[in-house]
Parts: structure tokens; C-alpha cells; sequence
């Protein structure tokens, strides 16, 4: 008997951070179902998903894990940290406390990841623009300011928000 062999060519874990009610299993939802939801449970410890997707031609999979944003589940999701090619830090671009926690959340990623793991900033919850609370201003400066490679604001209930980011990361 002989195994199937793998049908992709290369495999990055993504992380998925950030404060508790910005949207994280929502996004892994949308990644591996294609589908927006808009009310996702709360995620107690962590979830995960997968996905292939082709880039550049190349079959590649994506292992995608929501951890849960509560402070009282961090020092077990800190745990899914190590190995991550790519770490997406939420927010809401509505609610300014979960930016104001960003640094936080990059500490963590720095501290626990590889030198050479992209961290994505994405602004969730772009669709709901009339009760912004954070500026594109502050979130563009933010990122820069810390270096990051990219950062977005994604309107979620379009799949190719999120195929385009996955893309661009793998390969970065």
C-alpha cells in the first residue's frame, strides 16, 4: 500500500491574536468555510483550521490558530505561538481599547515567535465605518512605527479581504 502524496508543496502555521470580541474566530471561519458569519462564539484556548490555496503557482497550506483573547487563557495560547510563520494581530477598528492593547499583543508575538515571523496588523470590522473609533491615521502609524511589515483594514464579508492577505504573507 502506498500513501497519497501531500497535494501542496509548502506549509505555514499563522497565528491568529488579539483582544477578546474582535472578530478572530469570525476570520478563521471565513478562511476555512468561505463564508461569513457574524456571530462567532467566544474561543475558550484555541481553534484551528486549514486551508489550501495555490500562490504563485505553488500549492501551499495554511494552518490557521484562533486563540482565545481573554487575559486568562494567555499563558496556555502562548503556547501555539512557537513556529509561526505569520502572526495576525487584530482589532476593532470600533472599540479603542482593543487597539490600545496592540503592544501588548506584539510583545508577545516578538517574544514568542522567530525573528523572521511576518506580523500582519488588520483592522476588523471595516464595515462598520460610521462608529470607527480608531483612525486609519493612527492604525497606518502604528504600524510603521513598529516596523511591520503590512497592516490592513479588512471589511470581512469579502472572502478576497482575506485570499489577498494570505497571499501577500506567504511570500513576504
Amino acid at each position: 500500500m502506498t500513501t497519497a502524496p501531500y497535494n501542496y508543496s509548502y506549509i505555514f502555521k499563522y497565528i491568529i491574536i488579539g483582544d477578546m470580541g474582535v472578530g478572530k474566530s469570525c476570520l478563521l471561519h471565513q478562511f476555512t468555510e468561505k463564508k461569513f458569519m457574524a456571530d462567532c462564539p467566544h474561543t475558550i484556548g484555541v481553534e484551528f483550521g486549514t486551508r489550501i490555496m495555490e500562490v504563485h503557482g505553488q500549492k501551499v497550506k495554511l494552518q490557521i490558530w484562533d486563540t482565545a483573547g481573554q487575559e486568562r487563557f494567555r499563558a496556555v495560547t502562548r503556547s501555539y505561538y512557537r513556529g509561526a510563520a505569520g502572526a495576525l494581530m487584530v482589532y476593532d477598528i470600533t472599540r479603542r481599547s482593543t487597539y490600545n492593547h496592540l503592544s501588548s499583543w506584539l510583545t508577545d508575538a516578538r517574544n514568542l515567535t522567530n525573528p523572521n515571523t511576518v506580523i500582519i496588523l488588520i483592522g476588523n470590522k471595516a464595515d462598520l465605518e460610521a462608529q470607527r473609533d480608531v483612525t486609519y491615521e493612527e492604525a497606518k502609524q502604528f504600524a510603521e512605527e513598529n516596523e511591520e511589515r503590512m497592516w490592513k483594514k479588512l471589511f470581512w464579508k469579502r472572502q478576497r479581504g482575506f485570499t489577498k492577505i494570505s497571499k501577500m504573507a506567504v511570500w513576504t
